[in-house]
């Protein structure tokens, strides 16, 4: 993930992209605060009418006058009534559509990324970035726009109001706004730094929990439950430090610009008292000069007051920014094919593959898997096995050579198209949180009930989910955590069933089982298996005697082909590893 320094220029370039499909909206709120703005400014100018014609000549100020006056100041009430429900509604639906946007790109992003990009980053800060992050965005949306509106209608509007009544009064008030704005500017840039540093201890703390949580049955079967107090202790430390930092930060703002208030309105009250005393100025003048320095330092505090949730905004945009350029390593070239008729023959050509850390997992590796063939990929861990069939996939991008089906490298294959065509069952079974029919029909989204019972059936499945409090429709909890692990097995293969793909891969997918179940299942496995080139890789040296074909992997490479009984005559590599295994295990 990239963690360059991004310029404020282009935080609000990538930020106010969002705000083109609601320009309607947009333009509406800022009209509306306009006229809030512009209200608020009259009033002012109402009194210092009143007390201007009462000085000269008190017969002046009619009836008439007054209700004139009087209804103009209604109106203006009504005016800012109703501007102020459309900026209240609306103003916030559009921060919420906006939020919604972003996190919905965020999302598709994240999900666009290689399983490089998730091993190495937590899944609690990739949450923290998609909730917390963009709902502070969210109310920065809504309100910036806003605030910078008014402040500037404000800010302009007064000057040219108070330099009609006296220029040179003015320019003394004004003259401390560069001075303000240089020391906040200072303190901004530390604020916005505390609150990124808080957003990312958030994200530590969530993938804290996370990683508690989930593994809280071996949490409480070692008893460690103190430790995980203590060390979540330690984070939630982290946080109140980073948090003290925040609000001394902002309690410093906010003092500079009490001061410069204090000193404005020192300066108006003594000056323009001084201004009055030598008739520079009227009474009535001095009045609404008093009443628009007081609604300049309101508009102030207001700024002031926006400002934490300004950085806050801006530090939730940079995260999202970290994100969103982080580019996507794996992804399908303009001109990528969609597989057809997939026959299923598989071959690896001189490739060469290393993690991130740069130690070579396989090196000139070439293996040619027939169409129909059924192959094991067996040997110590640690040699490739499991790294083979996430190739296959592509979840990583080899270094050299190339990765072939039905004579395609799959670098030409569109992901979706080449993952469509693969299935898998893993040894880690995952189930999501819904019901028992939400999990078998991931397996082809728009299959029909009739279809879900079918695959079910051939899974070994139906029998045992019919016998649940609500069938199809019970609920499996957290991560399949209601069922058992033969359970949960059966129905990750109805899910292929469902997906039929002509391309199988099992990994370890019986080695967690029971002998009772792994035997049910290796049924449905082999019935599975039918017609499709199956890789399996397997530790039960016994599940895989009657493949096509075993390939025996360990650092080197390859160290031996063929089947079984040709393995075992040969009491090479393989007979080794077998006679091993069934001395371990009794068979």
């Amino acid at each position: 993930m990239q963690t360059k320094k991004v310029s404020t220029k282009y935080l609000f370039k990538v930020f106010f992209n969002y705000f083109k499909p609601y320009k309607k909206i947009l333009f509406l709120d800022l009209f509306c605060a306009s006229l809030t703005t512009v209200s608020a400014l009259m009033l002012p100018l109402l009194v210092k009418t009143i007390t201007n014609t009462a000085t000269e000549d008190l017969s002046k100020l009619t009836l008439k006058l007054i209700s004139t006056i009087g209804l103009i100041y209604i109106g203006l009430v009504l005016i800012e009534t109703i501007a102020k429900f459309v900026m209240d509604s609306w103003g916030h639906i559009m921060g919420a559509f906006i939020e919604t946007d972003m996190r919905q790109d965020l999302f598709k992003h994240i999900q666009s990324m290689s399983m490089q990009f998730f091993n190495n980053t937590k899944v609690g800060h990739l949450m923290s970035r998609i909730t917390s992050d963009l709902s502070d965005i969210s109310e920065f949306a809504h309100h910036g726009p806003e605030e910078l509106v008014i402040s500037f209608v404000t800010i302009v509007t007064t000057f040219i109001i108070l330099s009609t009544m006296s220029l040179s009064l003015t320019l003394i008030i004004f003259i401390f706004l560069p001075f303000m704005i240089y020391f906040s500017s200072k303190l901004n840039v530390r604020m916005r730094a505390s609150f990124k540093r808080q957003r990312q201890i958030v994200g530590s703390l969530n993938a804290d929990v996370e990683d508690t949580f989930l593994g809280i049955q071996v949490v409480k079967s070692f008893a460690n439950e103190n430790i995980e107090v203590n060390k979540f202790a330690k984070s939630n430390e982290e946080f109140i430090k980073v948090k003290k930092d925040v609000y001394f930060t902002l309690a410093e703002f906010q003092s500079i610009v009490r001061i410069f208030d204090g000193l404005m309105y020192i300066v108006v009250v003594v000056v323009g008292a001084l201004y009055v005393k030598n008739a520079h100025i009227g009474v009535g003048d001095y009045l609404a000069y008093l009443l628009y320095v007081t609604t300049l330092l309101t508009s102030l505090r207001r700024i002031v007051q926006f400002a934490e949730q300004f950085q806050r905004g801006m530090s939730g945009i940079e995260r999202f920014v970290e994100i969103m350029d982080t580019p996507i390593d794996i992804k399908d070239k303009v001109d990528a094919i969609e597989l057809h008729d997939v026959k299923g023959d598989i071959a690896f050509n001189n490739v060469d593959f290393a993690y991130e850390d740069g130690k070579m997992v396989l090196e000139d590796f070439d293996l040619h898997i027939k169409s129909g063939d059924s192959i094991a990929l067996v040997g110590p861990s640690g040699g490739g096995k499991t790294t083979i069939s996430s190739l296959i996939q592509r979840f990583y991008e080899i270094s050299s050579g190339s990765i072939t089906i039905d004579e395609h490298n799959i670098q030409d294959i569109s992901l979706s198209s080449l993952r469509d065509n693969i299935g898998v069952v893993q040894q880690d079974v995952y189930l999501f949180s819904g019901t028992v029919f939400d999990n078998i029909v991931y397996g082809r989204p728009k299959a029909k009930i009739s279809d879900v019972i079918s695959a079910a059936k051939l899974a070994g499945a139906d029998d045992f989910i019919n016998e649940l409090e609500y069938g199809y429709d019970t609920y499996v909890g957290e991560r399949g955590v209601k069922l058992s692990g033969g359970q949960k097995q059966r129905i990750s293969i109805a899910r292929l069933f469902l997906k039929n793909p002509p391309i199988l891969i099992l990994d370890e997918a019986t080695s967690a089982l029971d002998n009772e179940n792994e035997r049910l299942i290796q049924q449905s496995l082999n019935d599975l298996s039918q017609n499709r080139t199956t890789i399996t890789i397997a530790h039960r040296l016994t599940t895989i005697k009657d493949v096509d074909k075993i390939v025996v992997i360990d650092q080197r490479g390859i160290v031996e082909v063929g089947s079984h009984q040709t393995l075992m005559d040969k009491q090479g590599y393989y007979y080794d590893l077998y006679k091993l295994y069934e001395s371990t295990n009794g068979e």
